[in-house]
């Protein structure tokens, strides 16, 4: 212990040591006379009084303090010290890119292993969510990739996404299932003319459930197939309910789509339900199920892809923009004593299963996976046995009249009988 002297005009010297036979010892000395059992001791300071520790990047700004350690990587070992060890030269490229990566000209013929993980670095920076330069960069992902960035888009109930991210919901390419239920869009909006666009000719499954829909949207979405040839022909999947301005001069825009296998037309504006079933059978072959069918329950449209987080870092932001302007107009009315304003909930005809009459057909040739025509093909395959069992129990009793003709009836065996009904 280092023990200091009140005298202000001697300074303290401080320890001293003196190493003897090999050990090393501390010694006090006397200073000015004063004998060291006349001095108080006092504990071991490490740093004099008024010191202070100051890190050097606390003096520059974040940018600069982020680039000094944003190279290094920060663990703790099993004994609890700090430590350090440098990233990776390809991380340190890929934060880089993702951190410009709506400056890149092209993704074409980039490997697809790197590019995910390119376009996760970017979606974890939130550069997506950028107004302009999110787009930018999103676009060179689908012109590159298509539906690796998204195969299916569930946007149900989210009309405020696309409000405010048309122009990046349009950029997707090559999907395949799109779920636009209860969004209110209406004839003329920009996006069913964009469901036209020869990018979305691979969309086998369309719902447009609740979408405020007329004969004119109807006539308007399939002109390209009708005219053209272009645009849904690869549409199985359809679903039109609950839009009660769709009539039966609607339904007949609807027999071009010549691979449509599932159709939902529940809660429309039919006049002659009769009339629109025979025709629907006779021009695209569907039948009407008297049974809900599982394809429109509304759980097999999921958002899929890379960019699934970023439809939901989309709503987040949104939701959260919208909630901080509600904030003044509650303030307002409780200051002027006014009842708030609160806008209706709207409701989603989703929960509605058991309104009304379902209008849902199928085609006979999907038999296997719908619960109707399992009835009927057990009840032909049965008829199809017994007569088996009657033409084959006829021969044995009748007597035979001549070798050939035992022969000919000994030749029709089961397996005859099958290829002959097949």
């Amino acid at each position: 212990m280092s023990c200091y002297l009140r005298s202000r005009s001697c300074p303290d010297p401080g320890p001293i040591y003196v190493r003897e036979n090999g050990r090393l010892h501390m010694v006090s000395l006397a200073l000015n006379g004063v004998p060291s059992s006349l001095r108080e001791p006092r504990p071991l300071r490490l740093f004099p009084k008024g010191f202070s520790v100051e890190l050097c990047m606390n003096r520059e700004d974040d940018a600069a303090r982020k680039e000094k350690t944003d190279h290094f990587i920060f663990t703790y070992t099993r004994e609890g010290n700090l430590r350090y060890s440098a990233k990776s030269l390809f991380s340190l490229v890929l934060g880089f890119i993702s951190d410009n990566v709506d400056h890149i000209d092209s993704l074409i013929g980039f490997p697809e292993q790197i590019a995910e993980k390119l376009f996760c670095a970017a979606e974890a920076r939130h550069k997506f969510t950028e107004p302009g330069a999110g787009l930018r960069a999103l676009q060179k992902f689908t012109e590159a990739y298509g539906r690796l960035v998204l195969c299916s888009l569930c946007l149900r109930n989210r009309y405020l996404v696309i409000s405010e991210k048309l122009e990046e919901i349009k950029s997707f390419r090559e999907l395949t299932c799109l779920d636009l239920s209860c969004c209110k869009l209406g004839d003329e909006h920009e996006l069913l003319e964009h469901l036209t666009n020869e990018a979305l000719s691979s969309v086998t499954q369309l719902r447009l459930k609740d979408n405020c829909l007329s004969d004119a949207g109807v006539r308007r979405m399939t002109a390209p197939v009708r005219v053209m040839r272009r645009g849904l022909e690869n549409l199985a999947l359809l679903d039109l309910s609950c839009n009660p301005e769709i009539t039966d001069a609607g339904i007949g825009y609807l027999f071009s789509f010549r691979k449509l296998n599932c159709l939902d037309i529940s809660g429309t504006g039919l006049q002659d339900v009769k009339a629109v079933m025979h025709k629907l059978q006779t021009h695209i072959g569907l039948v009407h199920s008297k049974v809900p069918l599982k394809e429109f329950d509304h759980s097999g449209c999921k958002t899929e892809g890379w960019a699934d987080q970023i439809v939901l870092q989309w709503e987040r932001v949104i939701s959260g923009a919208v909630a901080g302007q509600d904030k003044p107009r509650m303030a307002a009315s409780r200051f002027y004593g006014k009842r708030p304003w609160t806008e209706a909930p709207t409701k989603c005809p989703l929960a509605d299963t058991n309104s009304g009459e379902k209008l849902q057909f199928y085609k006979e040739k999907a038999a296997e996976r719908h619960g109707p025509l399992s009835k009927r093909e057990a009840a032909t395959s049965q008829d199809l046995k017994s007569a088996k069992k009657r033409a084959l129990e006829e021969p044995e009793k009748e007597a035979p009249s001549s070798p050939s003709s035992r022969q000919k009836c000994v030749r029709l065996t089961v397996e005859d009988w099958d290829l002959l009904n097949s």
